[in-house]
């Protein structure tokens, strides 16, 4: 199984190479090899798109995430599957938006994008952020991933969704 990377995105240039690969660390360390993912990078005209069809929210955003198994909790994986169901989903990465994010904050972009596939792929795996309860239980995951991450890799990247905490509607 594996990770669908498209990039129908022009604005930004992309190593599509390196985040295939920060993704497939992410999945090894989740234990979600066999299941595949699509990853999908677009602009702001398209993530606004989606978010106003999707969300209601007629703004670009970071990340949106499209869960193959909508009711799954937390924690858990999908089990007793047949090799067609063994899908997570998609997640739409905001690249422009993200872009303007490092530039304002003096980020680097693949880590950014890696954060923010983190924070994806815990929305795919039943983790969500209504309640102060569920953000706690999300943020302790993401934090839990990155650090292995960095572990692996030497990187020293943390989560984006403490600094937006007060803003809930950043990130979905």
């Amino acid at each position: 199984m594996g990770v669908v990377l498209r990039n129908l995105q022009k604005v930004v240039p992309l190593r599509r190479a390196r985040l295939r690969k920060d993704v497939n660390t992410l999945r090894h360390i989740l234990g979600i090899q066999k299941f595949d993912l699509g990853i999908i990078c677009v602009d702001n005209r398209r993530i606004q798109q989606i978010n106003n069809t999707y969300r209601k929210k007629n703004a670009p955003t970071d990340v949106l995430s499209f869960p193959f198994y909508e009711d799954l909790r937390p924690g858990k994986l999908p089990c007793n599957l047949h090799r067609d169901d063994l899908n997570l989903g998609d997640i739409f990465l905001g690249v422009e938006f993200l872009m303007e994010q490092c530039q304002d904050d003096s980020l680097d972009l693949h880590g950014v994008l890696t954060v923010v596939t983190t924070h994806g792929i815990c929305h795919l795996l039943g983790y969500r952020h209504e309640t102060e309860e569920e953000w706690t239980e999300m943020l302790q995951k993401e934090s839990y991933i990155l650090s292995e991450y960095n572990r692996l890799t030497g990187q020293s990247l943390e989560p984006l969704t403490k600094r937006c905490s007060q803003d809930r509607s950043r990130t979905k």
